[in-house]
């Protein structure tokens, strides 16, 4: 039996895939390219992304988790990170090795988000390159997209054990 071309697993993966991977372009590249709200005076400054990673490092060491050497690998590498797994997604080559990818990253944010609330920490997030600062919202925000990258996983590791709706039919 050959399965329809549009169902609610494939407007879940449709949907995850759009929204998550243009997320995650979005938040490597606001990292590296935002102004940096704390050089507001030297406009040459504001657009250098070694500066924008330096201050991004600091909002990371500010979750109190990683050393500060840990936290400069993290905001070196994080940004890239993002982005190419966000294309990834966007593409859809290999989805269920790089939504399992993202998957494990969402909820990983969702953790360390959600520890810094529970402390009362007054930080930034440091999700999208400007400062924002960390409130419930953010925790409501990181658990929808989480939430979304399982479903669209398990909904993805699901459509593969099944015959694509284009192909052949087989010949008995």
């Amino acid at each position: 039996m050959q399965s329809s071309p549009l169902n609610l697993r494939r407007a879940t993966i449709w949907i995850g895939r759009l929204v998550l991977g243009g997320i995650f372009v979005y938040a490597g590249f606001s990292k590296l390219l935002m102004p940096n709200a704390h050089l507001w005076p030297m406009f040459v400054l504001r657009f250098s992304i070694s500066m924008n990673i330096s201050s991004f490092a600091q909002q990371v060491e500010s979750y109190k988790m990683i050393s500060p050497e840990a936290s400069q690998v993290v905001a070196h590498t994080l940004p890239f990170v993002e982005i190419v797994l966000g294309v990834l997604l966007l593409i859809g080559w290999h989805l269920r090795i790089w939504a399992t990818a993202i998957t494990a990253i969402m909820v990983g944010f969702l953790a360390v988000v959600t520890r810094a609330y529970l402390l009362h920490m007054d930080i930034n997030c440091g999700c999208f390159g400007t400062p924002e600062k960390l409130t419930g919202m953010t925790i409501v925000r990181d658990g929808s997209l989480a939430a979304l990258a399982v479903l669209m996983t398990v909904f993805a590791f699901m459509e593969a054990r099944e015959a694509h709706p284009w192909s052949a039919p087989e010949k008995a």
